[in-house]
């Protein structure tokens, strides 16, 4: 058996195995004797088929496993006697040698391989990022106690009609009738809004469906019918108003404090406006957490510099997932991949470097934090610790999950080290700003 390795470049070679025939002759004959000690042929006691037609039968296919595996076998053997970090696995050649399994003789087969660039991550505290803080300005915390008191509010009946309300109503075409239909203002086009603010209990109105909710399934959901099915409506209905609602925000009691923050955290206005404030700057604060998490990647992603056979690790990305992805596809979405690839190299070499670790506690750490984000989107707040470890353990116990989560958390143990270690530069900007900033 004989390894030709061809270096293309810095990150690229080729490596050639040629096996003679004394390399698979003997392997083959075992082979050969593990099929007849278990082959069941009718006529035969088991174990006792004669060898030719265990040949006949099985000799292609044993060629082929022993030739695959010393094959395999010695590939592994030259990636770790040269202690090569080879990128993605090793892919077959596009060009290959003619094999001639109908008459074996010698083998030759060769194999591209790419290996990572030679990586040096060094922070210090010339090293420069920014910093950006955003500061809950009486305005904006009065919006957003006024958002919470909203979110927490109900729908109650109102006399008048309003810009932002919903009318409940009666339409009626012909001897057609749809009765308690609601009727969103905001769902509405702007050109025949106006007309229907201020509508009172009882009003009719002559209404064009089509002109007045153009949006589809609105209307679709507001009729009781499919959207295909809104070809068979009429255009213009009477509406007769039912009733108007009105979303009022949450009367602040004590009952609407603990829905909000959880039962007993705030006693009065006071504190309730104390915990507001409090929340709002947590959101501020990981928005400014995501942003440094933004900057800190893109500074260190421009220091390294980091070079990869952009050719091979396309065709490795085809190869890895069966082919699902057109090469089209794959280029259209390479920059992307690249360099959330570079970045994963960089914080797998910090972690090594600085001997940094991740206990199980900050894998549940996150999984539990996951868990709350993902039943706050539910509007589910103040969940029960038990009901959230419940979750965040089924979130572990899933591979994809699992593994988003450990990457989660060795980027804030990476990106941790490097905010102790490089100049932060501090800087206050207001919430548009950093909303810019984010886009």
């Amino acid at each position: 058996m004989k390894v030709t390795k061809n270096q293309i470049d810095d990150l690229n070679m080729t490596v050639n195995i040629a096996l003679g025939k004394d390399d698979w002759t003997e392997p083959r004959k075992k082979k050969l004797n593990e099929y007849r000690r278990n082959a069941d042929i009718r006529g035969f006691r088991r174990g006792m088929a004669p060898m030719s037609l265990i040949e006949r039968i099985h000799g292609g296919q044993a060629l082929a496993e022993v030739v695959n595996t010393l094959v395999t076998d010695e590939l592994n053997k030259f990636i770790e006697e040269n202690k090569l970090n080879v990128l993605g696995e090793p892919l077959p050649s596009e060009k290959q040698s003619d094999n001639d399994w109908d008459n074996p003789d010698t083998f030759s087969f060769d194999f591209d391989l790419a290996v990572a660039p030679e990586l040096t991550v060094t922070v210090t505290s010339e090293d420069k990022i920014p910093f950006y803080t955003v500061n809950a300005t009486p305005e904006a915390v009065a919006d957003y106690r006024h958002g919470l008191l909203k979110q927490f509010g109900q729908l109650e009946s109102a006399e008048v009609s309003g810009e932002d309300d919903f009318v409940i109503a009666d339409f009626v075409s012909g001897e057609q009738k749809i009765e308690g239909a609601y009727v969103a203002m905001r769902s509405m086009s702007d050109e025949v809004k106006k007309d229907f603010v201020g509508l009172r209990k009882d009003d009719t109105r002559e209404v064009d469906i089509v002109k007045s909710f153009p949006n589809e399934a609105d209307r679709a959901a507001m009729f009781h019918v499919k959207k295909e099915e809104l070809e068979t409506l009429p255009v213009m209905w009477t509406m007769t108003v039912k009733d108007v609602k009105t979303f009022v925000d949450a009367p602040l009691t004590q009952a609407t404090f603990d829905q909000i923050f959880g039962e007993g955290n705030c006693k009065d206005e006071a504190e309730f406006d104390a915990k507001v404030k409090e929340r709002l700057q947590e959101e501020y604060s990981r928005e400014s957490d995501y942003r440094f998490m933004i900057d800190a990647k893109e500074y260190l992603l421009n220091k390294a510099a980091i070079q990869l056979p952009d050719a091979f690790m396309k065709r490795w990305i085809k190869y890895a997932n069966g082919d699902k992805f057109t090469m089209e596809q794959i280029e259209a979405e390479y920059d992307l991949f690249a360099k959330d690839f570079r970045w994963n190299m960089i914080r797998t070499k910090i972690m090594k470097d600085q001997d940094l670790k991740v206990a199980k506690e900050d894998l549940m750490k996150q999984a539990m934090s996951m868990a709350s984000y993902q039943f706050a989107m539910y509007g589910m707040q103040n969940v029960p610790e038990e009901h959230l470890t419940r979750y965040a353990e089924q979130l572990l116990s899933d591979r994809q999950q699992a593994d988003r989560i450990l990457e989660k958390v060795e980027d804030d143990i990476a990106l941790t080290w490097v905010r102790k270690t490089a100049t932060i530069e501090n800087k206050s900007v207001s919430l548009e700003e950093m909303r810019e900033l984010t886009k």
